[in-house]
């Protein structure tokens, strides 16, 4: 599929010669989202110019008016980074506007993929990015366990005060396995917990840090945990 630059990258063109090279296609795409969230918030050049420098990484208005404009030959990775926090969007959506292109090309001579495809990829989202011992996987992994091991406490909570206040034996009866449940449920969140920061520990790693009320929980001395179990991280 051949592009043409538009108000948000690039759009479909017939013509193989109207195909720009893969950086001026990640310049425009860039250039054309920071033009569309700027009118969207109806801002001049030197608006957005002035809360760059508010942030504290000045960008000029005829800088950001050459980079419009495809005239600005480069565009460093900082200021992405400022024109996103000026624009109030993460850095990645002027990258890959999802939602406003179909279509990009992730590198140079490989066939356009959907935006949405691009972004999982740069951001390591990709279920086919990294081997398996991936550190991103691992804190992903991580992060996912510790809201899960929480769920589960708040649900084991909820469940025994409806045990303690129940009217009647049925209901008493109901919130008790509702409770067991949810215990089960924490018990095997925290193990998973145990065996991912292992995981992580072994890499060399300095997990990522945990609340004293589950840290005591997880990383207690007497805790042993089987890393063995890989396969559900």
């Amino acid at each position: 599929m051949t592009q043409r630059r538009s108000d948000h990258g690039y759009e479909k063109a017939e013509d193989e010669d109207d195909v720009l090279e893969w950086v001026d296609q990640v310049m425009a795409t860039v250039a054309g989202e920071v033009r569309r969230r700027r009118r969207e918030l109806g801002w001049s050049a030197q608006d957005l110019a002035d809360k760059c420098e508010e942030i504290g990484h000045p960008i000029p208005r005829n800088v950001i008016a050459n980079m419009e404009s495809g005239r600005r030959s480069n565009l460093p990775l900082v200021d992405v980074m400022v024109l996103a926090e000026a624009l109030n969007t993460p850095p990645i959506c002027l990258v890959y506007p999802v939602g406003y292109v179909d279509q990009v090309q992730r590198l140079p001579l490989q066939h356009p993929t959907s935006t949405l495809n691009a972004l999982h990829w740069f951001t390591g989202e990709d279920t086919e990015l990294g081997t398996d011992d991936d550190m991103l996987r691992y804190f992903r992994a991580h992060h996912a366990a510790e809201e899960q091991l929480q769920s589960a406490r708040r649900d084991e909570e909820y469940a025994r005060y409806h045990a303690e206040t129940a009217p009647n034996a049925d209901r008493k009866a109901e919130a008790l396995r509702a409770q067991a449940r949810a215990a089960e449920a924490a018990d095997g969140a925290a193990n998973r917990l145990r065996r991912i920061r292992a995981f992580i520990q072994e890499e060399g790693v300095t997990p990522p840090f945990l609340w004293p009320d589950l840290a005591a929980a997880i990383d207690s001395p007497g805790s042993d945990p089987d890393i063995t179990e890989e396969n559900d991280l």
